[in-house]
């Protein structure tokens, strides 16, 4: 079965981020602009720290692209990492002179991080090995492959949005959207808020919220909501566990850094509910001289069965306080075991905004590999020509029509 698989490398402070996509097919368009437009939306956001101030994420397309368009093979994309050029020494490849003065050892683990499980699983005798890599630094290179799968998206017709309803205790007040409309969501509002929430009144409680957590050195969490549209139906599938669209995007959403909690629309909500209160009546209208299945409401979120119901898809995810602060919390030194303050790692005091678009970049890939998966083609006209044919034969049944 073809999919498109998604790898990153790289560390925090190492040369660069790297991200291979395979199972792209040939003869899409991509640029570099696609890409940079993604990481640079990725680096703003109230509340971030001082590492956004060194960087300037900019692509290289080293590899799978020719005069703008994909051949096939494997796209390889760097984004070099600027304060490496700050931990050359600490961060060398090769090993030390012979003679050197050993290194300090970082050993005093953070809570809340995965400092002291890295410690334990590799063997390593410090932390800096373990939130080189656990650092959320290396999301960067999951926006380059979602914003490649994000272009793919575009080439049959879905728009993949994001905006953020919570920071800290503060709920955006248009956070009970219809999920049946998105265009009844302000996306504009949401993109040029400092916070990414539609609500600017909302939004200036979150910026007043964040300043307050950043007087006391203390984080704030918050939540996030993806919103996926132009979808057809039959992406997914309830034949094996394994092909659920809605695992694999819970699975998507809980793999990025300090993400806690995810749920297909308002599920934790609908939990408390009647069925009657939660499931979506199915009519007809006429069109012409044809019927056709509609749905007044979208509470479903566009997921059925772990398949796709061609309404837009929505997902909720709960993105926990950054667990470095500045008024540190209690930890043990790992070489003395003696009780210290935890280590300090220049940080965010919030990050949620920022994880909205890396959210929309693991939503992009699982949508663009559904894709793939159902439509199998070489190239993207093969593509976009099996998607015609099946939609229009939804059209003929009655069963869909593209918004």
């Amino acid at each position: 079965m073809s999919s498109i698989r998604i790898t990153t490398g790289g560390e925090s402070h190492g040369p660069a981020e790297v991200c291979i996509i395979e199972g792209l097919p040939a003869g899409m368009s991509l640029t570099q602009e696609d890409i940079d437009t993604d990481l640079a939306r990725r680096q703003r956001g109230y509340g971030r720290g001082g590492r956004m101030a060194i960087e300037t994420d900019r692509c290289q397309l080293v590899a799978g692209v020719r005069q703008g368009q994909t051949i096939g093979s494997p796209v390889v994309v760097v984004v070099e990492n600027a304060d490496h050029k700050n931990w050359g020494e600490r961060m060398r490849v090769d090993s030390a002179e012979q003679g050197a003065a050993p290194q300090y050892l970082e050993s005093i683990p953070r809570p809340g991080h995965a400092d002291l499980a890295g410690m334990a699983k590799y063997h390593h005798e410090e932390i800096r090995p373990v939130l080189e890599r656990a650092s959320a630094r290396e999301t960067t290179a999951r926006v380059a492959g979602g914003a490649v799968c994000r272009r793919l998206l575009r080439e049959v017709g879905v728009t993949v949005r994001g905006r953020v309803v919570q920071i800290g205790g503060v709920l955006s007040q248009t956070s009970d959207a219809d999920y049946a409309y998105p265009n009844a969501i302000d996306w504009p509002a949401a993109e040029s808020s400092p916070v990414g929430c539609d609500d600017p009144t909302s939004g200036d409680l979150m910026c007043k919220a964040i300043d307050r957590a950043k007087e006391d050195g203390d984080s704030l969490g918050g939540v996030f909501e993806i919103w996926a549209w132009g979808i057809c139906p039959g992406l997914g599938s309830y034949a094996t566990m394994d092909e659920r669209l809605d695992g694999r995007l819970m699975r998507a959403m809980g793999c990025i850094p300090a993400i806690k909690g995810a749920e297909i629309g308002r599920a934790f909500h609908d939990s408390g509910m009647l069925g009657s209160q939660v499931h979506d009546a199915i009519s007809t209208e006429e069109v012409g001289r044809k019927h056709r299945i509609v749905r007044p409401t979208n509470r479903a979120a566009g997921l059925e069965g772990g398949t796709t119901n061609g309404m837009p898809l929505v997902m909720r995810a709960s993105m926990k306080p950054i667990p470095t602060l500045m008024n540190a919390l209690p930890s043990v030194d790992t070489q003395t075991m003696t009780s210290v303050k935890a280590h300090v790692e220049r940080s965010d005091v919030t990050a949620v905004p920022a994880a909205t678009v890396v959210a929309e970049a693991m939503v992009s890939w699982v949508l663009a590999a559904a894709y793939v998966e159902k439509f199998a083609a070489d190239s993207i006209t093969e593509l976009t020509r099996s998607l015609a044919m099946y939609q229009k034969d939804l059209e003929d049944r009655g069963l869909w029509r593209p918004s």
